[in-house]
């Protein structure tokens, strides 16, 4: 007998028990051989089929990808210079990407999460607004904003001799645009869920707000921003649209592994799909340590 069975059998009333009033004993059996029967009666057909054509249509272009994989040409074409140097770019603007976010985000969240004003829904709908406006569309409001004669571009470039679009401090801003709303809305999330009697009690201590907020808010929400932090900088390294349009297509210089994909499809899709490779092996080392991390609360 195992332990669920053994324990529902205690609680079982026996036959010469005396009867004083409503048994709460049958109330738990039947609610936990429901769950049993449930697990046991299997997925319903009408369900399960959906369930199996929706995994095969999401694990079918990835097993295509690996069964066409020039696997004994792949070292030489992952050594090559040109994927160093696209691989080296995705990384260092990735990682400036999610530093940038971190310095403007957590605040923002904070805002969001911890005050209340006029128009704060709207706010936090514009904040994730580039969730889900095309890349492309984030890239042309980009150069129309901060382009030469763009609304604040045209000023950078008169007073300060600053110019982002087609560089790789453009790459690192389309970057950011897109990758940005991932950590506010972890971060936002983490701040809602996390008791506020804390900052109360370090606020009643004589400590300001800001200090509060260094020395209580942000270990308490370490784990959303952390989780926040992996995610933008996984969306970051995959960005595309906004980065061709906002910075180009310049090897060395604004070529990230996205863009070196593209182009290599056109000429080499051996390389190509190398590069791809390379993607998806980052990518699912990002979500495994996401999941293995800071997600097993929620599993």
């Amino acid at each position: 007998m195992t332990e669920p069975d053994r324990a529902d059998a205690e609680v079982l009333p026996r036959g010469d028990a005396p009867d004083d009033g409503p048994r709460r004993s049958r109330v738990r059996p039947v609610v936990r051989s429901g769950v049993r029967s449930g697990v046991r009666g299997g997925v319903p057909l009408p369900l399960l089929l959906p369930a199996l054509v929706g995994l095969a249509f999401l694990l079918l272009p990835l097993l295509a990808l690996l069964v066409r994989a020039p696997w004994r040409g792949l070292p030489d074409l992952l050594t090559s210079t040109e994927v160093w140097q696209a691989l080296q770019l995705s990384l260092v603007c990735a990682t400036a990407a999610t530093g940038v976010s971190l310095v403007l985000g957590v605040p923002l969240a904070w805002l969001l999460a911890r005050t209340d004003f006029p128009g704060r829904g709207f706010v936090r709908a514009l904040v994730t607004l580039p969730l889900v406006l095309p890349p492309v569309v984030g890239g042309v409001a980009l150069l129309l904003a901060l382009g030469r004669n763009g609304v604040v571009g045209q000023s950078l470039d008169a007073w300060f001799g600053i110019t982002l679009p087609f560089t790789t401090a453009g790459v690192v801003v389309a970057e950011t645009f897109v990758a940005m709303p991932f950590l506010v809305i972890s971060v936002e999330g983490t701040l809602r869920a996390a008791d506020p009697r804390y900052e109360e009690a370090a606020a009643t201590l004589g400590a300001s707000r800001f200090t509060a907020f260094r020395r209580v808010t942000l270990p308490l929400i370490a784990p959303g921003i952390a989780a926040g932090a992996v995610l933008a900088w996984a969306r970051a390294l995959g960005e595309f649209g906004a980065t061709i349009t906002f910075a180009g297509n310049f090897p060395g210089r604004t070529q990230t592994m996205p863009l070196a994909v593209y182009l290599a499809l056109q000429s080499d899709p051996d390389a190509a799909i190398a590069l791809s490779l390379v993607l998806l092996v980052v990518s699912i080392a990002v979500l495994a340590g996401l999941r293995d991390r800071w997600m097993t609360g929620v599993s």
